[in-house]
């Protein structure tokens, strides 16, 4: 048995997770099945918000539905996805966390090793997008957010270009989730795009958070998709299933999207409802099916 699997059975029992709990995962999934998909979109799934599963449950489940990628996965993590042959769509673990990010020139000197440090580390795994935030305002004018954030920024695309490595700053609200956060609208992010001027920079476009603070979801993605490298998808209200249940249309937006030419990956970021595995395991399986267009 090689040792990175004796880690992983090892890991797995600590954690009360072993191969009993595993195979009636795979059993849920098949139940569950999705009908084959029709390949026009590159779909994923973020990791926290199926953190009731184990990361190997979570890639068990994956493949089964049809598809083979998860956002939002750490280094730690790699091996498993790997080992399952789902890739990580969306890298994280170089940034402090939501509030204290790029538009504030305090937290330079902490994010810019970190992040050097981390594109080697994506680019050595063979990934692609590694996420960062520009955190909150705390007072700084818009304009006084980009300067600071292209100060920050430029000192690690260099690198980013270097290793093939896209840096994707995510759009999210400031209205319901996330108060104060500084890049809670598209055009704040279009023009720090374009002040950076670096093809291995892009915007996590996520289509619940801006529905909230600006909505007109299809003609921002229609005039702005130059500047997008990546969606979360989520049902507003209360990002959970993007059923009928909640006012977007999903299978209208992925259309939009897949008619910019966009080859990307579309996660889902959604909360399921269901309190049960199956459910939860249901409700993935039908958002894929939706966006599925």
């Amino acid at each position: 048995m090689h040792e990175s699997r004796r880690r992983l059975l090892k890991g797995m029992a600590l954690s009360g997770v072993g191969l009993a709990s595993a195979l009636p995962v795979r059993a849920l999934a098949n139940q569950s099945s999705a009908l084959p998909l029709k390949g026009n979109v590159n779909h994923s799934v973020s990791r926290w918000t199926y953190k009731h599963l184990s990361i190997e449950e979570l890639c068990i489940v994956v493949r089964q539905l049809g598809f083979s990628a998860i956002d939002l996965v750490g280094p730690e993590d790699w091996p498993v996805l790997k080992q399952h042959g789902v890739d990580s769509s969306m890298c994280n673990g170089a940034e402090l966390n939501l509030k204290d990010g790029w538009a504030d020139s305090r937290f330079h000197e902490a994010l810019i090793p970190r992040y050097l440090e981390h594109i080697d580390k994506v680019a050595e795994a063979g990934y692609k997008n590694l996420i960062c935030f520009s955190g909150n305002t705390r007072d700084l004018t818009p304009e006084q957010g980009l300067e600071n954030a292209v100060i920050g920024l430029s000192q690690i695309l260099p690198k980013a270009e270097q290793k093939g490595v896209v840096i994707q700053m995510e759009l999210l609200n400031s209205k319901i989730n996330h108060p104060d956060y500084m890049a809670d609208n598209t055009p704040w992010g279009v023009e720090l795009c374009k002040r950076l001027e670096s093809p291995n920079f892009k915007l996590l476009y996520d289509i619940y958070h801006m529905q909230i603070d600006e909505g007109d979801v299809i003609r921002t993605i229609q005039q702005n998709h130059a500047y997008i490298g990546h969606y979360h998808t989520a049902g507003v209200p209360g990002r959970h299933e993007i059923d009928d249940n909640q006012e977007l249309n999903y299978p209208a937006i992925v259309r939009a999207i897949q008619k910019t030419g966009f080859d990307g990956y579309l996660a889902q970021e959604f909360v399921p409802t269901p309190k049960d595995r199956a459910g939860k395991i249901e409700s993935l399986r039908s958002a894929i099916q939706i966006c599925d267009v």
